[in-house]
């Protein structure tokens, strides 16, 4: 059997001893257990998280100080409620030059308008010359292209004045909030997270390895916080693409509207994928009890007996079959593991008799 071993396995025993720093050093006789065979359960189950099916992080678009965050996390916002206010002198300063810019920008146009009539008037009765009409001409249109420039410049004065408050897209909750006043919010810095409740979907993480048994899946099942039955979702959307670090592949299970009231995002919940009948889920394969586990990070693994001491090996489990786990890579039916694996992992811890 290939066994599965992950990089820096060492340093697991290392963090066995950091996380029990209390116990002596030396650990004497660890009780074993030898690594029976069970049936395949059929499928697998994966942790999950509750997130929201339509969350938005309102981030602030001018630069200036928080004078006022008028919200917190919990409290409920409508559509276009102000949740801060962020420092608008300098804005308010750019409308007043806007403003200032058209007003000249007018002044400039009526003159350009009058002369170019005015010199209308002269060449019909041929007092100036064609050149002279031209010349008048072109000005009058500079003169009303620089307004509109100058108008669009206080419309931008403007806009960007009206982004010093900022407001929520929809109604919902906040979800959190990501500055304080006095903090200096700038272009893109998030200044609140705002959902709405009672639309949840649970979001797992399949590993690239389990991804055919999941698509072929019989059904797919999610078990929320604190409840005792399992539920199907409303709707299943694995992503299409596999994350290039962890090589898993997102699945988002939308929930059923009922079950997803008083539901909070965040919340960690159980997602199963029951595997169809197929002869190679009645193969044996290796269990061991749930507590002979050591989990430290993304590092699952167990001490086996090798003569007289413990050997710490690498190991990648499937679906729980009551107070045993399956072993689907890492140990072989006859293999003894201590059933206690942080007394295993200090000095001195020698396998039971």
């Amino acid at each position: 059997m290939n066994v599965y071993r992950p990089p820096l396995i060492a340093l697991a025993a290392a963090a066995v001893v950091a996380a029990a720093p209390w116990i002596a050093v030396a650990a004497g006789p660890v009780p074993t257990v030898a690594v029976a065979t069970g049936t395949a359960a059929a499928g697998f189950e994966l942790d999950g998280a509750l997130e929201p099916l339509r969350q938005s992080t309102v981030a602030a678009q001018v630069a200036g100080n928080v004078t006022q965050l008028l919200v917190k996390a919990g409290d409920r916002v409508t559509a276009g409620q102000v949740l801060a206010r962020i420092d608008d002198r300098d804005t308010a300063a750019g409308v007043a030059q806007a403003d200032a810019g058209v007003a000249q920008a007018e002044a400039a146009f009526r003159n350009a308008k009058v002369h170019a009539e005015r010199t209308r008037e002269l060449r019909a009765q041929q007092f100036v010359s064609q050149a002279a009409l031209d010349v008048a001409e072109t000005q009058f249109k500079a003169a009303e292209a620089s307004l509109r420039q100058a108008q669009a410049a206080r419309s931008q004065a403007a806009l960007a004045r009206g982004f010093t408050a900022v407001t929520a897209p929809f109604a919902g909750v906040v979800l959190a909030t990501h500055l304080e006043a006095g903090d200096l919010a700038a272009p893109g810095r998030p200044v609140a997270t705002v959902y709405v409740p009672g639309a949840l979907r649970a979001v797992v993480q399949v590993p690239g390895s389990r991804l055919p048994l999941a698509r072929a899946a019989q059904r797919v099942e999610v078990l929320l916080p604190g409840a005792t039955q399992w539920i199907a979702p409303a709707k299943v959307t694995p992503l299409p693409s596999a994350d290039a670090v962890s090589q898993t592949v997102e699945w988002r299970l939308d929930l059923p509207a009922d079950a997803a009231a008083g539901q909070l995002p965040g919340a960690t919940v159980r997602v199963r994928f029951a595997a169809p009948s197929a002869p190679a889920a009645a193969d044996a394969v290796p269990t061991v009890p749930a507590t002979a586990l050591l989990k430290r990070g993304e590092l699952t693994a167990v001490y086996v007996v090798q003569g007289d001491r413990f050997v710490l090996r690498a190991v990648r489990t499937g679906a729980p079959v009551g107070e045993q786990v399956q072993v689907l890579a890492g140990l072989k039916a006859g293999d003894r593991v201590a059933t206690d694996p942080v007394r295993a992992g200090l000095a001195g811890a020698t396998p039971a008799p």
